[in-house]
């Protein structure tokens, strides 16, 4: 039995208020206490007592939303303001290049993440779940295997190839079933890359097997004007690629069509919801406890999309998390310069309110929160800690405002960073 008290000038459980010079006991990779400063004798009956002095002590933060397989590339995809379908034909490019190395850029990606003290992930995987293995201690993650599939010809192979997939992994990588380490779900793309056909039978399967999902949607204003009119700039794409199907989308579509079927999932994670109009907030708040609207601060601007609708969704009830999207459309992976944006750009949300976002909002989102996202009794010890002034006297503020970047990382209680 390993033990393990950490003391920091401040403790920030997120879902309680934060502790002055606070504890965080530890036992076998788990929190067993939170509680005040320990008195000397107190401490000196604890098998090791570690003061990590000036430092925030919050929980690992918790990114929804990566794809980790372009960790290999040194700068953006594009420039500012690219519209998203020639964006993606770049990523299409990128994908072809013969010297790319799809694992090893993971293993970056992951690499990084413990850098900026992200211990959850939720991925969109283009890999096997053992390639993810390769990182020891793993982050917790959850695999949401991308699926596409635009033609009516192609639901059912697509449907196939998507369940001898997860078979695989199951029967590969059996802890994908716990979640101590990884877990699985299913990411039907976008409504541009999967049919609506698919798109159900998908949930089905999601359901079947007690599979979140995730989905990119209302990203874009080409999007909204492939769904209403079935032309525009994806249109042209899909049309480049061999891939148009005139029948897949009935005229006057809109994301409110999607999310009917992506709600019958046991969990969701709609991705972006930049251009979700307030009757689609209505629809998601009231299944606030299964969907969540995943916000890419970073990446919103990258776009140069109209001002996120964060207050308007938060008031309306809407669960909102945050991710970093991936390097071809955001300089790094921390999503604690995520938050750091979110403070940025909508100073009507409160520090508390933003931590709240990367951390515990992010764990309900992949239905994590037993495990991860507030430090609490009986969750893993899954922590980062953040340089403070000694005089410091709001830690949320501190976090969201400051500049410094964190200085150790904790997985189940064992240190996996250290500047």
């Amino acid at each position: 039995m390993s033990c393990l008290t950490l003391q920091a000038r401040w403790v920030l459980p997120v879902d309680q208020e934060p502790l002055e010079g606070g504890r965080v006991a530890i036992r076998d990779g788990r929190i067993v206490s939170v509680g005040p400063p320990l008195g000397r004798t107190a401490s000196a009956n604890l098998d090791a007592v570690h003061d990590l002095g000036d430092v925030i002590l919050l929980p690992g933060l918790v990114n929804t939303h990566t794809h980790l397989e372009f960790s290999h590339l040194k700068e953006t995809l594009g420039q500012p303001g690219l519209p998203l379908p020639d964006w993606i034909r770049l990523v299409l490019r990128d994908r072809k290049r013969s010297l790319r190395d799809p694992a090893q850029a993971i293993l970056a990606g992951l690499e990084e993440s413990l850098r900026g003290g992200v211990t959850t992930l939720g991925e969109i995987a283009t890999s096997p779940a053992a390639t993810y293995r390769q990182v020891s201690p793993l982050p917790l993650l959850t695999l949401f295997d991308e699926v596409i599939g635009f033609s009516q010809a192609r639901v059912d192979s697509v449907l196939e190839a998507t369940r001898a997939r997860w078979t695989t992994n199951l029967e590969d990588h059996p802890l994908t079933s716990s979640p101590m380490e990884c877990s699985l779900g299913l990411s039907p793309h976008a409504p541009y890359t999967v049919h609506p056909c698919l798109l159900q039978k998908l949930i089905d399967m999601a359901i079947a097997q007690q599979l979140p999902v995730a989905m990119h949607l209302a990203e874009s204003a080409e999007e909204l004007q492939l769904l209403a009119q079935g032309n525009g700039p994806f249109q042209q794409l899909l049309d480049e690629r061999s891939m148009w199907d005139v029948r897949a989308i009935s005229r006057n579509t809109e994301p409110n069509d999607y999310l009917q079927q992506l709600a019958r999932a046991p969990r969701c994670l709609v991705v972006h919801g930049n251009y979700l109009k307030p009757q689609e907030f209505e629809f998601i708040a009231q299944r606030r406890d299964r969907m969540t609207v995943i916000y890419c601060p970073r990446t919103h601007d990258y776009f140069g999309h109209p001002s996120y609708p964060l207050a308007e969704m938060l008031a309306a009830g809407v669960q909102i998390a945050l991710g970093t999207d991936s390097l071809a459309s955001n300089p790094d992976l921390s999503l604690l310069s995520e938050m750091r944006e979110v403070m940025r750009k909508h100073q009507s949300i409160s520090t508390e309110q933003i931590v709240h976002l990367g951390t515990l909002a992010g764990a309900q989102a992949l239905g994590l929160e037993k495990c991860a996202g507030s430090i609490s009794p009986g969750k893993w010890a899954n922590l980062t800690a953040i340089p403070c002034d000694r005089s410091c006297r709001d830690p949320h503020a501190e976090v969201v405002e400051g500049r410094a970047v964190p200085v150790a990382t904790w997985l189940r209680g064992e240190k996996v960073f250290s500047r």
